[in-house]
This record gives C-alpha cells, sequence and structure tokens, in this order.
C-alpha cells in the first residue's frame, strides 16, 4: 500500500490467529498473529477436540471472529476489520442447553443459565464472538466461547482465549474482516 504524502504506511490488516498450549501448561499458551507472539490464557482442561458444556475446556478448530462487543461507557477501542458492537447492561450469553436461546446472546437476567457480560471485572470490556457452536449449534457442545481480556497473572478461562488487556488494543486494529482464529 501506498501511503498518501507526510503519512505513514497503513499496516497490514491480520486474517489467521494461531493459538497453541504451552508444553507442560495446558491452561496456558500463545497466540500468534503477524508479527505478534502474545502469552494466552485457555480453559483448565486445556485445548480439546470434543468440547462439552462446563468441561472448562478449550475446543479446537478454526472459528471466525463473527463480531466484538465492547462497553460504550469505556473508550471504545478501534477495530480494524472486526464488527464492533456496543454492549448493554443488560448483554448475556445463553449457556443452557435446554434453552431454544442456547449459545445465543440474551437479555440478563433471563431465566435459563446466562453470562452476563456487562462485568466490573473488565474480562469482557472487549468480547470477541467465536463462531464455535454457533452458526451449526449442537445443544451441549459448548457456548460463550470468546476472544476476550485475562485476568492479571493470565489465570484460566471457562474454555475462551484471553489476553491481556494492552496485547488486545494492539492487536484489534489489525485484524482483517476475514480474520479467524486456529486453535490447536
Amino acid at each position: 500500500m501506498i501511503a498518501a504524502r507526510g503519512e505513514a504506511p497503513a499496516k497490514p490488516l491480520l486474517r489467521t490467529i494461531v493459538v497453541r498450549a504451552r508444553p507442560g501448561d495446558r491452561a496456558r499458551g500463545w497466540l500468534t498473529v503477524g508479527p505478534f507472539r502474545l502469552p494466552c490464557a485457555l480453559g483448565p482442561a486445556g485445548i480439546v477436540r470434543r468440547k462439552r458444556e462446563g468441561d472448562g475446556a478449550t475446543p479446537a478448530g478454526t472459528f471466525a471472529l463473527l463480531w466484538a462487543y465492547y462497553r460504550p461507557d469505556r473508550k471504545r477501542p478501534p477495530s480494524g476489520g472486526v464488527k464492533m458492537r456496543a454492549m448493554g447492561k443488560d448483554q448475556g450469553w445463553c449457556e443452557d442447553p435446554a434453552s431454544r436461546n442456547y449459545n445465543r446472546p440474551v437479555r440478563a437476567p433471563a431465566d435459563s443459565a446466562v453470562d452476563h457480560m456487562w462485568r466490573a471485572d473488565r474480562l469482557y470490556d472487549v468480547t470477541i464472538v467465536l463462531d464455535y457452536n454457533f452458526t451449526r449449534r449442537k445443544k451441549g457442545a459448548g457456548s460463550a466461547i470468546f476472544f476476550h481480556h485475562a485476568r492479571l497473572g493470565l489465570t484460566p478461562t471457562a474454555g475462551c482465549v484471553a489476553i491481556r488487556p494492552d496485547d488486545m488494543r494492539k492487536l484489534l486494529p489489525r485484524l482483517s474482516k476475514q480474520a479467524q482464529m486456529r486453535i490447536g
């Protein structure tokens, strides 16, 4: 790409994020994309080929980045090619396999198991929805698999992939509209 006079050249958008577990520590991994190699948190059960609801595992496979939620009461993150949606205070995600809304966004509180996304701990301030069990949904195969902010110390997630907030701020504007995450 050629930049206009006086402007820095545009950085290419990144398409494939690769996540692998660290040897000897299945709940932590490395996230690699373009020039970035970032530490990440995974589920305590590590990366698995057969995910089940509540197993604490991160699913293996290649998943599109469908869209991202952000907290509108915080600074809006630069998004690159990932479609951004403002999160409402009642934003939730259904984790009840018996519900018709299983693995779908819902308004909380709801009458079933719901992951409340408007959180005080800031984990979901930026939350990218992965196309795991979403487009082709299977009840009980796992829900709410996101790419989001990690806790201090990169402690395990419930099955998501999480990176430090500073790393997310660097990475998010560089992601392509066609970005996908390859786990395993």
